[in-house]
């Protein structure tokens, strides 16, 4: 299997996201904290944590990409517990741009990302929310429409107390292909027969979730063509 170095093509979308104006590509939807103490996003949720899924948000870059690209985006955990999710390859069902006006409204709740009217992947690549999530520590693929776990590795990144700085979280997408890796370490793929869990996804936007009381630091999402 080649390695990521060896696919990466031209770079065709770079953010230091380093100060606000960094994120004029980005829609929220939610009700969410975005702020840069240290020169870099910090995503904390503006609601309560009370109120379950009502407290989370999504952070989506406007841009549509691809349906063959590298990814590459550092994340550093602060505070837990929670949950830091990215989507990709998100698009409105029935050939709809994700943001078309004709879609139900979404506000962060995660029914509406999985059951409602788009389709993406969702990679949850740092799970510290239940109980289970924190005794043992996964990195989860699901698909949707609907709610299909697809593949699970070994999530390497330790909890927020003991991290040591940012982890470059790198995705590679090609073809019915999905490859995941943390600081270099390939930790799931998936090969989608684009039957088993419905068609293959194409091209679309990017978004970051996170799960209250959550606070994670994202820097320098980068994103190439392959080779």
């Amino acid at each position: 299997m080649n390695s990521f170095d060896d696919l990466r093509g031209d770079l065709i979308y770079e953010n230091p996201l380093s100060r606000a104006d960094d994120l004029r590509d980005f829609i929220l939807e939610g009700k969410a904290l975005t702020r840069f103490p240290n020169g870099r996003l910090q995503l904390e949720n503006a609601e309560s944590a009370e109120l379950g899924q009502k407290a989370n948000y999504v952070l989506w870059c406007r841009k549509a990409f691809p349906a063959d690209m590298l990814l590459s985006l550092d994340f550093r955990p602060l505070r837990e517990p929670g949950l830091a999710m990215l989507f990709f390859s998100a698009s409105g069902r029935d050939g709809r741009d994700l943001f078309d006006s004709s879609l139900a409204p979404r506000t962060g709740e995660y029914i509406q990302y999985h059951h409602g009217d788009i389709n993406a992947f969702h990679l949850s690549f740092f799970r510290r929310k239940e109980k289970d999530e924190r005794a043992f520590h996964t990195c989860n693929l699901r698909k949707s429409y609907g709610f299909h776990l697809v593949a699970q590795g070994a999530d390497p990144i330790p909890d927020a107390e003991d991290a040591d700085g940012f982890y470059t979280l790198t995705l590679l997408k090609r073809g019915p292909d999905v490859r995941f890796a943390i600081n270099g370490l390939e930790v799931l793929n998936f090969h989608d027969d684009g039957v088993q869990y419905g068609p293959l996804l194409q091209g679309g936007c990017i978004g970051l979730r996170q799960l209250a009381p959550m606070i994670g630091e994202y820097a320098n999402l980068r994103v190439y063509s392959l080779k």
